[in-house]
């Protein structure tokens, strides 16, 4: 994962202080049921903690890591029961299982890989789903779990209590296995492969355009969380030394989820926020479950009286705070001197001149490139190079084939005919993640930022996919400072303006150091201001790495000054290609914007002037 950053040390300490509180204060001044209390809340920050590995970075939500804690639990079981209590319990339990009696630590290791094994073989599947699809089928696996326990009855004891095991769980125990939970997550989350992973939980599509494989970052956070789930299980196992798989199913996996939620979904700090509230909550509802008779009050038994008390509270946080107690930042990133102390370490980064590599040969090549979709052409035989050190426009109608191609070009959508190639490399054989490591970057026509990471963290997720002896974040850093964002690298990225939005698209392509640019309407919405000072920076750009641009927008003026070659599609079809100048007076795009009637009549002056920028009779914001 790299090396630990200052922040991140910072944040483990903050998180696991209370932790370390909480033990002193119950061993001092609560010994017995205290000391038990807490014990079984540091257990469930691991299991919490466990989910939200997976879930918070992914924006997945998991039903399944219960499951993860009944194998740990019951593996581990198998492994330390009592010889003696073993043949009275499971006299049918195969040989090679009988009489290990182990102790709890190896015991603990051996149950870990096997849910690590079970883990691997349920996420290959699980990677390839996102949103609510993965969410019902790490709900089929708790599901499915469940009913093992209950058939295995040879193994399990079925549904009656699995009972023998040895209570080696304590208070002392579980509080350096909750830091340890901590500090793992902690550092998964703020090293790349979690920065990667937290990116797609807010824009897919973007993560993917910035070189991050999806697929192999949520295997990734499914196989660590179920391992964190795992040790929960085992070490819950042998605090209550009894348990069933009733114990492993939906009550914990609500309770769980609800800590979750209640303290922030996205933190590890979260987590143990969520951890503590709903405990508090459950103990003061559990005194009053069974009724209660003050003189002037009687209150009587309420049955689930706690499972009301955490949806209400879920319910209200959720009402005023949405995404949870402590919102989509670790606790160290609100508090001002925990802030101060993270950022004491940061160096600033020095502007110096750009290491991308600038390419003089080859070329990003359109060739022949069609595309159908159910038996509609949206685009037909486009063709043409985008140079390094050119800057290549793409005009027409709203309806022109614009997007399709863009799209083509980027390898979202494979083209039906034709082919794409970056200096000689296929586009269609790479997946779309390759293609930005291939050198070509792209920004979107509606802006697709990662809002709730914060500037710095945006840029440095597309950084870190081509990063190699530098590091990503000095990368990011330069690349916010030739767009004039350097000063708010710290803000979350949906705080910015629309204009300082648009740069940051163009800072988090740059990041990736292309040798091909393609900017699709990156004045959109711009008022002349902001459309100005992107002109500003697209100039600098194109002198400093000798990209190649392609540029789609609707603002003519625009692609009039800035770009050498244009291309002209409508209807699907390319109908012109030429400088500028010759495509003003070209009478098939003349014909496209204004249409036949009005285009036969001598004008007074050119039809397509780069002082007439509002020809396009549609809105520039609509989608091509």
């Amino acid at each position: 994962m790299g090396r630990i950053r200052r922040g991140s040390v910072v944040g483990i300490v903050a998180t696991a202080l209370p932790l370390v509180a909480a033990a002193v204060v119950a061993a001092g001044l609560f010994p017995g049921a205290g000391e038990r209390l807490v014990t079984l809340f540091l257990i469930n920050v691991i299991a919490v903690i466990g989910i939200g590995v997976y879930s918070g970075n992914s924006g997945i939500i998991s039903f399944g890591n219960v499951g993860f804690m009944a194998i740990g639990a019951y593996a581990s079981g198998l492994l330390t029961i009592n010889p003696i209590v073993q043949k009275t319990a499971l006299p049918h339990l195969p040989e090679w299982l009988m009489g290990w009696g182990m102790p709890f630590l190896p015991a603990l290791l051996v149950a870990l890989v096997v849910v690590a094994l079970v883990a691997v073989a349920i996420g290959i599947p699980v990677a390839r789903l996102g949103g609510s699809s993965a969410s019902i089928c790490t709900l089929g696996f708790l599901v499915i779990v469940h009913v093992v326990l209950i058939a295995s009855s040879d193994f399990t004891r079925g549904s009656q209590t699995f009972f023998g095991i040895p209570r080696a769980v304590n208070l002392w125990v579980a509080l350096p296995f909750a830091i340890l939970a901590v500090a793992t997550a902690r550092i998964y989350r703020d090293s790349a492969a979690g920065m990667k992973l937290r990116a797609s939980r807010e824009d897919e599509i973007a993560s993917l355009a910035v070189g991050v494989n999806v697929r192999l970052h949520r295997f990734f956070a499914w196989v660590l969380g179920a391992i964190l789930s795992g040790a929960a299980g085992v070490l819950f196992a042998h605090f209550i030394g009894a348990f069933s798989p009733k114990d492993f199913y939906f009550n914990m996996t609500f309770m769980l989820l609800a800590m979750l939620i209640l303290g922030g979904i996205t933190t590890v700090s979260g987590a143990v926020v969520g951890a503590a509230v709903i405990m508090v909550i459950v103990e003061l509802l559990r005194k009053l479950e069974g009724g209660v008779d003050l003189g002037f009050l009687h209150l009587p038994t309420v049955f689930g009286l706690t499972d009301i008390g955490i949806g209400l509270a879920i319910l209200l946080v959720m009402y005023r705070l949405q995404d949870g107690l402590l919102g989509v930042r670790e606790i160290d990133e609100q508090v001002p001197f925990l802030k101060r102390l993270a950022a004491g370490g940061a160096k600033p980064v020095a502007k110096q001149a750009s290491d991308a590599v600038v390419t003089e040969g080859g070329a990003l090549r359109v060739e022949n490139v069609g595309k159908r979709f159910s038996g509609l052409v949206a685009l037909h035989d486009a063709n043409f190079d985008i140079r390094p050190g050119l800057v290549t426009g793409l005009i027409g109608p709203n309806g022109a084939g614009k997007s399709t191609l863009i799209n083509s070009v980027s390898g979202v959508v494979p083209p039906s005919t034709g082919r794409v190639t970056i200096d000689g490399t296929h586009v269609g054989s790479l997946p779309v993640y390759r293609v930005a490591v291939a050198g070509l970057a792209r920004t979107f026509q509606n802006i697709r930022l990662f809002n709730n990471l914060t500037v710095l963290e945006n840029v440095t997720v597309a950084a870190s996919a081509v990063a190699k002896d530098r590091d990503p974040v000095d990368l990011a850093r330069e690349a916010l400072a030739e767009v004039g964002l350097g000063d708010v690298a710290d803000q979350l990225a949906g705080t910015l303006s629309y204009g300082a939005q648009r740069r940051l698209e163009i800072a988090r392509a740059l990041a990736l150091k292309p040798r091909y640019l393609l900017l699709d309407e990156p004045a959109a919405g711009m008022n002349p201001a902001e459309t100005q000072e992107l002109m500003t920076v697209l100039d600098r750009i194109r002198t400093k790495h000798r990209l190649g641009l392609l540029v789609v927008e609707h603002d003519l003026k625009l692609i009039m000054r800035l770009c050498d070659v244009v291309v002209v599609l409508n209807k699907g079809q390319q109908i012109a290609m030429g400088t500028p100048a010759e495509i003003q007076a070209n009478p098939a795009v003349i014909e496209a914007y204004i249409g036949r009637r009005r285009s036969a009549a001598p004008p007074p002056q050119p039809a397509i002037d780069a002082r007439q920028p509002d020809l396009d009779p549609q809105p520039a914001d609509k989608p091509a």
